[in-house]
């Protein structure tokens, strides 16, 4: 990847338990100070894994959308398969994924169920909430490096296993998932991007796909923990949620579910070591209006922690990324 010739830039503050930090001025114009150091803070990325920079004054969607298409060269990614749905305020400017904001959206590293995924993340926030919320992250490496070996060797020899029921009621629907709601279409995609699917009598849609669960980041060659293993699986879920959605779309109806790659059960046990790593690598920093997230999504995955207040935050999937360029992988099959 080539990137603009780096100019300066102030130094990159690292702190214990927080993601590198860059102390910026845009003097009004962030558009502009990112194009004119574009080439140093995607050097500083790929170095650090994630970096957020403060005090570009980040507060309308417009100089957004052109902050973020400066940074990934008009490289932006439209939403497909999100778990949850998002606001769509240009093209590939979202708002964050709509998720309850006294839950915890655990660690992940976007789309890593997908063929295609982004490379780069790119986050706004443009309100703050007044406490919590943060999105933190955690390195890939490291998070594997730190799990169980035997558990790594089993889900690198099998991968992992997604289930899916997209209904209109919780989670994304049928068009927001696919962008469109025609079962042609639909079934086209699923058959293009190695993805079972079944429609059921209540017209719900039941999808499962096979994933890996570790790549090869095709820029440093690094093996990352890249999945959503823990995040989507059922014993994430706050104990009264889940209980509520398995009484009332039974067990094989979860909105998702993640299992073994050879369709065998996760304990609650494996889900809550994986958690338990990932929480004792977590780097965080509290939002503050106009703060600036690059995350390298190979590398790096991410969170959103609980919150009270508005919230507003915009996101943008960058520097597209195939499976198949992360080898070695798992074979994708279908049963």
């Amino acid at each position: 990847m080539t990137h603009a010739s780096p100019t300066f830039l102030p130094d990159i503050e690292q702190s214990p338990g927080r993601p590198p930090l860059l102390q910026a001025t845009s003097e009004g114009d962030p558009a502009s100070w990112v194009a004119e150091h574009r080439g140093e803070l995607r050097a500083a990325v790929a170095e650090h894994g994630s970096l957020l920079v403060r005090g570009l004054g980040l507060d309308e969607p417009t100089a957004t959308e052109a902050v973020f298409h400066n940074l990934a060269g008009g490289r932006l990614m439209a939403d497909r398969e999100p778990f949850a749905p998002r606001r769509s305020y240009a093209e590939g400017v979202y708002s964050s994924s709509k998720w309850p904001n006294n839950q915890q959206m655990c660690m992940h590293h976007e789309l890593s169920y997908a063929l295609r995924f982004p490379g780069l993340l790119l986050f706004a926030c443009l309100v703050a909430p007044e406490a919590g919320g943060a999105t933190a992250v955690a390195d890939g490496p490291t998070v594997l490096d730190a799990l169980p070996a035997e558990l790594v060797e089993r889900f690198e020899r099998e991968g992992w296993l997604l289930t899916r029921t997209y209904n209109d009621e919780i989670g994304a629907s049928v068009a927001e998932a696919f962008g469109t709601d025609d079962r042609t279409a639909v079934e086209r995609y699923c058959r293009a991007n190695a993805i079972e699917f079944a429609w059921q009598d209540d017209g719900s849609l039941r999808t499962r796909q096979h994933r890996s669960a570790v790549l090869c980041h095709p820029e440093s060659g690094r093996r990352c923990w890249f999945n959503q293993i823990a995040f989507l699986n059922e014993w994430t879920m706050d104990p009264e949620v889940r209980e509520y959605l398995v009484d009332v779309y039974g067990s094989d109806g979860l909105p998702f579910n993640t299992r073994f790659g050879s369709g065998d059960p996760l304990d609650e046990d494996v889900v809550r070591a994986i958690n338990e790593v990932y929480e004792a690598h977590t780097l965080r920093e509290p939002w503050h209006s106009g703060d600036l997230l690059l995350v390298d999504n190979l590398r790096t995955s991410h969170s959103r922690e609980p919150f009270d207040g508005p919230r507003e935050v915009l996101a943008a999937l960058g520097d597209p990324v195939r499976l198949t360029d992360c080898a070695p992988t798992i074979e994708v099959r279908t049963a």
